[in-house]
Formats: structure tokens, C-alpha cells, sequence
């Protein structure tokens, strides 16, 4: 109610108790009337005079029950009615019932108002009297209830977001069916004719073994370490990835991880080893596939085969070899938890790094087998009780048979494709492992020969016949020899500073042991200012790193005469893998040793016998080629094929293959197996034309095995990863090059090199041999290429950079040596056996000496073989008198 409203209803009481006479008084005596405060809930604000004035006047002009003026007309004007003269003694009354009127109103007015503040009030007081228990019960279930839709709908949210997470992620995994026929990468061994190791290839070293081979102890040791709850969970251990990540959120850093056996299968086989999120929720989801497509013997044996085990071993067969010097199969319950325990850091936990922090290691794993039931409590404390017992480490000298290895690597790849990359074959070789050492020593011990005798073994001294140094600027990219000057030895260092030109690069003596063997300190090792050959290493002059190259390399290679398979092959000096093989790949002139293949092939076409004369004088060359004679035996009468063999006459071989047609020659050299490129001109009779150890080796071997060529093996057999054959490459057949009584014609040549030719050195051999020495131009090549009725063998001497070995240095005294050492030492446990003639196809007749024609009865005469049909028919003219008979003792 406002305060217009009340001064209305203040009006209107005065009116009903005053009459007009009071509202005439009221405007006559104009007093100003009482002000009446009431407080309302609209408004506060008491009215002014003025106010209600304006405010009750026009109201009570319209009012229509207002009653007129007293004394006059309704329309009377106020004038009039103001002009009346006043009641004497009415003004004190009217004052009064005036007043009167107004506190009774104003109390009615007040009255009503606390009335209603009072029912405001108590119905303010009702509300607020309800139970207390009542309204916190109603908060709870309100409260309650919002937490549960927020926990739904987090909930929804975070099942719609992890079922994003998993389909995102889930794109593109790694087909888990693929571990079925996973074979991860595995060694590739290379063994002997007899099963000893020659070398191993592999990009890890790891043996696949199935898990029915794996002992109980080895796989109860691996779980109690690494999870013991495997055959129980589904892949993932949900109350260890908590425990993980509580302990790692505790240190603020990754201590513990959570990972079952199946997650790390996944981490390192499908996936790969970074920590990212992304990388563990991909995990995660390949675990759970897993569990439902492998068996958890399956997943375990993946596991045992791949985890690493230190020292470049993989998988627990590799471990076991390694550590303990046996196969998995045959590990003990304390070996294997030692192993087990590598798996944690195999670089801290290695007894062969710390033997103490091992023995740890193997105490936990021992003491969780027993506490967590795994193994018995009497077999655990035996374990703890033994010592750790380890094999010796693996001898890291050089290699037995290191030239093998590109050998085998390109049959394997012929024979399996890109596979042979993945490894785990094993590759049974021909190779005889004493066989393969005595070449190896024979090899060695004719060049320290040869070093020794050149003056290459320390101390170096300066001498005149010094070459001069090398000056400019050494070749980059270049295998280029030096000769390089001394200037500076540092004994603290082990080394030696040498100028090569403009260059100067450093020589580590540890890596010259070939020419230091007193071991003798640089500073007496060689003298400041002497020239010595070196090489840098790489090409790179830049590199500063050289190497010396003071004597010359050796090859040699041996085969089987009945089967041509490769009992030894010898590339170098030192045993290293990926050195030049230059049995195999070494291209050098053979000199005098191709003459027996011009020779033979005389022998085989009938046109020449052994009993033929030839030409000895150069001028009985036609063409421009007129070689001299090694033994100078220019100007004396011609001789027979045998002796011009024996004692290696150049111009005899020339003269014969002008005869016969270099271009046929040719043809009958590839028929040996000589593959390398040949020019069919003169030069070729005294082997200008360069061809390999082994294509030397496989020639003379036809000789060796009656005329029967067969390529030269060297692999036996291939055993697959599953431990099944594998078929080799079909080996061309063998065939029949030349016949048998040929092939025993060019021995008995050959063995007239031994007996009375250039290899006389060979004689003193317990077991017979034939062959040819051979001397390049210069004596830049040294070769003698020889066989016995078991063994052919070719032995080559020379520098890469075709430097010649110098004076007085042949086939006989340079590589010969080397031949007589390895065969003597072949032939040791073989009986004495000599060339055995075929029964058929040859004649032996007695013959005049210096013709070669049938002997005159009583004259002296020797006995020469040949094959039936081809021997001489007319007899040789009596000598002159006074010249005595020359007697010859036939081989």
C-alpha cells in the first residue's frame, strides 16, 4: 500500500467523522496536518503536506457522494461560502474531532500493517522449524545424485575417448599371426670337413632353439625373475603396471616397469624399444592379441630366443656357449639363474664384468624361485651354495680359415636367395682344418724366409741400396705403395712418424708384429731417415694412419685330386676376415708354369711327344716375339720336350706353340678350367696372360686325376634353420679332358721339373711330386704349381704393387719352400705312393738321347714313354767316333 493510498484513507475517515464542516475548516484554518509514518514493503516514504493536498483535492471534487458546501448550492463558487461569516466556539471542536479521527485511522493503519508482518513472519518461522535431519538428508540425495550423473557422464566420456584411443592406435599394428613363422636373426656357422669352427657370421649372434630342448630350470629361473605370474595372466599384469606406476610417479623418473613377458615379446619383436605413450598403448593392444593367438609355450620360446644376453649374445643357447661352454640343454639350476639374471642389465650384471654384482643377481633370482614355490627350498639352497664356474672367453685371435667366409657368403646367397641375410644355416665346408693350419704356416714362415734374407726384419738400418723417396702429393682414393722416410719414433707410443711426399702420417708397430718379432721398441725398430714401403690406410692420405707394406703377400691353395674339393686356401699373411683373398681373386702372370699346359696339349693332339726335339735358338721363331732363354741356353743344339721342360727353355715353348696354334691353345686352357681372359698370341707360352691360384691349382689337378677336370668345391652341405638339408647349386659334371696315358705323359714331364729340372729343391720330399716353377719379368711373380698322386697344390709369391721381388728370386727359391713345407706336412699320417701308369694306351721304348730317335743296339740309350702309335719308328745314326755315349736315366 503507498502513501497515496493512505493519505486517500485519511481523507476519507476524516470525511466520514467530520462531515464538511471539517473539510470547510480544514481548508479556512489551511494548518498543516499531522504526518503519519508507515513502512509498507513497498515503500518507506512519508507525505508531505503539499502532497496530500494535491492529491486529496481533485479527488474530492469527483468524488459523487461528496455532500455540498453547508449554506449554499452545489455549484456554489468558494467565494461565496468563504464570505460567510464564523460560528463562534466551532473552531476548538473541529480542531479536535479532527485529531481524533486521524490517530484513529493512523492505528488502524498500523494495526493492519503488523497484522500482516506478523503472518509473514510466523510463516517465515514454519518454514524455517522443519527437521534438520530432514534437510541434510535431502542435500545428500541431491548432492549424491550429482556426483552419480558426473561419474556417468565421465564415464561415458571415458569409454568413448578410450575406445577412440584404442581404434587410433590400433591402425596399422603389426600383424601378430607373422610371430608363427618368425625366425629372428641367427648365426651362421661355418664349419670344417670335420665340424670344427672356421667362422661365424651374423648380424646378432643368436642359435634358435625350440622350447621342448629348454630345461624346466631354465624356464622356471626366467619367470621367477621376470614374471613369475606368466602362465596365469592374459598378457597384461594389471596390479604390476599400477604398482609400476605408483613407484615411478613416487621418484619422478621410470625405476620400475611393469611389462609381463608377452609385452616385451612385443616391445622387441613387432615394435620397437622407445619409451612413448604411443608405443605402450600399441603394446597393450598387441598383448591381449597375442594371448589369444599364441600358446604361452610359444610366446616363451620367442622370449628365450631373442632377449639379449651381453657380449653380442642373443638368446639364451648363445648365453649359455658363451658363459658357460655348453649347449641350453645342459645348463644346471644355478647356471640358469645366473643367466636369468643377466636379462635385467646384461652390461652391469655380467660375471665377466663384475663377478660379485653376479652373484647378487643370481641370490635374487634363486631366492624368488624358492619363495614364490618354483623350485624346491633343498634345490635353491644347493644353487646358492655353488660357485659360479665360467668357460674360458672365446679366443679372439685371427681366424683359422677367414678366406672361406666370402666364399660361403656367395654360395649361400646363390643357394637361398636374401634369406642367407637372416642367418641360422650351418655350412660344412671341405676344409681340413690341419691342412688349413700347415698352409697357413707354410705361407707365413717362406715370407718371414724371404724377409729375412731381403733385410726386412727389424732393426731397418739406412743402407745404399735404399730406393729413392716417394715426392709429391700422395694419391687420395689410391692403395698406392710409398716409399715413405722415417723422421720421428715414439717409444711412449709405440709408433713411427713417416714423410710420405708432401704427407706424414703415423705407423702403429703393434700392427708390423710380421717384421718386429724381438718386438723391439721404434726407436730401434728402424733408423731415422731410412725408406720404407708403406700403404695408407683406406687411400686416405688425409687419414694420417699408414701401414707398412715391407714385404710381399703368398697364396696357396690345395685340393683334393679325386674330388677337387678344397682341403686348405691360404690369401694372405694374416688371418683376417675381408682381406684380399688372393688365392681367389689375385690375377698374376703364371710364367712358366702355363708351359706344361702348351706342352700337354702337344701330347694330346699327337703332335709332340716327350722324345720331340725343339727348337732352342730364337732365330727359329717366325714372328717378332723372340724371347730369351732363362738358363741361356741360347746357341746350344736343339733338345727334346722333356728336358726343354725340365730345365724351363723359353724359346722351346714358344717354338711349340707356334706349331700348334695359340688360338687351340687357348681352347685347351679353358678345357683345364682356366677362365681368365688369354690372348691367343706367342707371349701366351710363357704366361704373359694373368690367371688366379686357383685356376692354377684346378689345371694342374686334370694332370693329377688322369685327365679328369671337376670345378673345385668347397661347400659340402647347407643345414637350414629348422635343421633341414638344403639342396646346392648343381656342380657342373666332371668330364674327361684329356685320357688317362696323356695325363700320365705330362705327369712323368713334370715329375723330370722335380728330378732334374728346376724344382730339384723337391726332391728331398718323402713323398713323390710333380710340377713347374715359374718366374715372371723382373721376378715380379713366383710360382710353383705341383701336385701328388692325393694333393694338388699352387703356391704364388709376389708385391700387390707387382714390385719385383729382386735378384736370384724364382719359383724354385721364393714360393717352392712354401710347397715342400705344407705338402711334407699333408703327407705325414699318408703312405708313399707313386704315379701308377694306366695299363693301357702306352709304349715304352729306349731311345737315342740327343734324337729322340729308337737307339742303336749297344749304344747308350734311355727309356722314354709314350702312347701307343706315337713312338718313334727310326733308329738314331751312329755317333762320331771318339764321342762317348751320354747316358740318361729315364724317370
Amino acid at each position: 500500500m503507498d502513501m497515496d493510498r493512505f493519505g486517500r484513507r485519511d481523507d476519507l475517515g476524516s470525511a466520514s467523522h467530520g462531515g464538511a464542516d471539517a473539510r470547510r475548516d480544514d481548508a479556512e484554518v489551511n494548518e498543516p496536518p499531522t504526518r503519519l509514518w508507515v513502512r509498507s514493503p513497498q515503500a518507506a516514504t512519508p507525505a508531505s503536506p503539499e502532497e496530500r493536498a494535491r492529491q486529496a483535492e481533485p479527488e474530492r471534487r469527483t468524488l459523487p457522494w461528496s455532500p455540498p458546501p453547508e449554506g449554499g448550492a452545489a455549484g456554489s463558487s468558494p467565494g461565496e461560502a468563504s464570505a460567510r461569516p464564523p460560528i463562534p466556539g466551532a473552531r476548538p471542536a473541529r480542531r479536535l474531532a479532527r485529531a481524533t479521527g486521524r490517530l484513529a485511522s493512523a492505528l488502524r493503519v498500523l494495526a493492519s500493517a503488523l497484522g500482516r508482518a506478523a503472518a509473514a513472519r510466523r510463516a517465515r518461522e514454519q518454514a524455517h522449524q522443519r527437521p534438520r535431519k530432514t534437510q541434510w538428508k535431502r542435500r545428500l540425495r541431491r548432492w549424491a545424485w550429482r556426483i552419480v550423473m558426473a561419474a556417468s557422464t565421465l564415464l561415458g566420456l571415458g569409454l568413448l575417448a578410450f575406445a577412440a584411443l584404442i581404434w587410433h592406435y590400433g591402425q596399422d599394428l603389426p600383424r601378430t599371426s607373422e610371430l608363427k613363422s618368425y625366425h629372428p636373426p641367427e648365426v651362421t656357422r661355418i664349419l670344417a670337413r670335420d665340424g670344427t669352427p672356421l667362422a661365424e657370421l651374423f648380424v646378432e649372434r643368436r642359435t634358435v632353439v625350440p622350447i621342448s630342448v629348454v630345461p624346466k630350470s631354465m624356464k622356471l629361473a626366467v619367470l621367477a625373475a621376470e614374471d613369475a605370474n606368466f602362465y596365469k595372466h592374459e598378457g597384461l599384469n594389471y596390479v604390476g603396471i599400477l604398482r609400476a606406476l605408483l613407484v615411478n610417479l613416487r621418484s619422478g623418473q621410470s625405476r620400475q616397469g611393469g611389462s609381463t613377458i608377452t609385452q616385451q615379446v612385443i616391445k622387441n619383436v613387432l615394435l620397437t624399444p622407445e619409451r612413448t605413450f604411443a608405443r605402450k598403448i600399441r603394446e597393450l593392444i598387441l598383448a591381449r592379441r597375442i594371448e589369444q593367438e599364441l600358446t604361452k609355450d610359444e610366446i616363451l620360446e620367442l622370449y628365450l630366443n631373442h632377449i639379449y644376453f651381453g657380449h653380442g649374445r642373443y638368446g639364451v643357447e648363445e648365453a649359455a656357449r658363451y658363459y658357460f661352454g655348453k649347449s641350453v640343454r645342459d645348463v644346471q639350476l644355478a647356471e640358469a639363474a645366473l643367466l636369468a639374471g643377466l636379462v635385467k642389465g646384461p652390461s652391469i650384471y655380467s660375471p665377466r664384468v663384475d663377478l660379485a654384482r653376479a652373484e647378487e643377481r643370481r641370490s635374487y633370482v634363486l631366492q624368488q624361485l624358492g619363495e614364490k614355490g618354483l623350485a624346491p627350498r633343498t634345490e635353491v639352497e644347493a644353487a646358492a651354495r655353488q660357485k659360479i664356474a665360467l668357460a674360458p672367453p672365446p679366443d679372439h685371435a685371427a681366424e683359422l680359415a677367414p678366406e672361406v667366409v666370402a666364399e660361403v657368403e656367395r654360395a649361400l646367397a646363390a643357394a637361398v636367395g636374401p634369406q642367407a641375410s637372416r642367418g641360422g644355416y650351418t655350412v660344412t665346408t671341405t676344409i681340413d682344418p690341419r691342412l688349413q693350419s700347415a698352409a697357413r704356416a707354410a705361407v707365413r714362415g717362406n715370407l718371414d724366409a724371404y724377409a729375412a734374407r731381403r733385410g726386412l726384419i727389424a732393426p731397418l738400418k739406412r743402407g745404399k741400396g735404399d730406393p729413392a723417396p716417394f715426392e709429391g702429393a700422395p694419391t687420395q682414393g689410391s692403395e698406392r705403395v710409398y716409399h715413405g722416410v722415417v723422421t720421428k719414433a715414439d717409444d711412449a707410443a709405440g709408433t713411427l712418424t713417416v714423410r710420405v711426399g708432401t704427407a706424414q702420417g703415423v705407423v702403429k708397430l703393434e700392427r708390423a708384429a710380421r717384421y718386429n718379432p724381438r718386438d723391439l721398441p721404434p726407436s730401434q725398430f728402424a733408423e731415422i731417415g731410412k725408406v720404407v714401403r708403406v700403404t695408407f690406410a683406406g687411400g686416405d692420405p688425409r687419414s694420417g694412419r699408414l701401414e707398412l707394406a715391407l714385404g710381399p703377400q703368398s697364396a696357396l691353395v690345395a685340393l683334393d685330386v679325386r674330388t677337387a674339393e678344397v682341403l686348405a686356401v691360404v690369401g694372405s699373411y694374416d688371418a683376417v676376415r675381408g682381406a684380399l683373398n688372393r688365392a681367389r681373386s689375385a690375377r698374376r702372370q703364371p710364367a712358366s708354369t702355363f708351359k706344361p699346359i702348351v706342352y700337354s696339349y702337344g701330347i694330346h693332339t699327337r703332335a709332340f711327344t716327350a722324345a720331340s726335339i725343339l727348337e732352342t735358338q730364337p732365330a727359329a721363331l717366325q714372328g717378332k716375339y723372340r724371347p730369351d732363354n732363362y738358363d741361356e741356353s741360347d746357341g746350344q743344339a736343339p733338345r727334346r720336350l722333356r728336358e726343354a721342360l725340365a730345365q724351363s727353355v723359353n724359346v722351346a715353348a714358344v717354338w711349340t706353340l707356334e706349331q700348334l696354334g695359340p688360338a687351340k691353345v687357348v681352347e685347351w686352357a679353358r678345357s683345364l678350367g682356366i677362365t681368365s681372359k688369354l690372348g691367343a698370341d706367342l707371349s701366351l707360352a710363357l704366361g704373359a696372360y694373368e690367371v688366379t691360384p686357383f685356376e692354377m691349382a684346378a689345371a694342374f689337378n686334370v694332370f693329377a686325376a688322369g685327365g679328369t677336370y671337376r670345378d673345385p668345391v668347397l661347400i659340402r652341405s647347407v643345414t637350414g634353420p629348422g635343421g633341414q638339408p638344403l639342396p646346392l647349386p648343381n656342380a657342373a659334371p666332371a668330364r674327361q679332358v684329356m685320357g688317362e696315358a696323356e695325363a700320365y705323359i705330362t705327369t712323368s714331364l713334370l715329375r723330370s721339373v722335380v728330378e732334374s729340372g728346376t724344382a730339384k729343391r723337391a726332391r728331398s720330399m718323402s713323398t713323390p711330386v710333380a710340377g713347374k716353377t715359374g718366374t715372371s719379368n723382373a721376378a715380379k711373380d713366383a710360382w710353383f704349381v705341383g701336385y701328388s698322386t692325393d694333393i694338388a697344390c699352387a703356391v704364388w709369391t709376389g708385391y700387390d704393387d707387382a714390385s719385383p721381388l729382386g735378384p736370384g728370386e724364382t719359383g724354385g727359391a721364393t714360393s717352392l719352400p712354401a710347397f715342400i713345407a705344407f705338402m711334407q706336412d699333408a703327407h705325414k699320417a699318408r703312405p708313399r705312393t707313386d704315379f701308377a701308369a694306366p695299363q693301357d694306351g702306352l709304349v715304352r721304348v729306349q731311345i737315342d738321347a740327343a734324337t729322340g730317335r729308337l737307339a742303336l743296339p749297344g749304344a747308350g740309350a734311355i727309356e722314354e714313354v709314350f702312347l701307343a702309335g706315337t713312338e718313334p719308328t727310326e733308329h738314331a745314326e751312329l755317333p762320331s767316333i771318339g764321342e762317348a755315349p751320354r747316358i740318361v736315366w729315364p724317370f
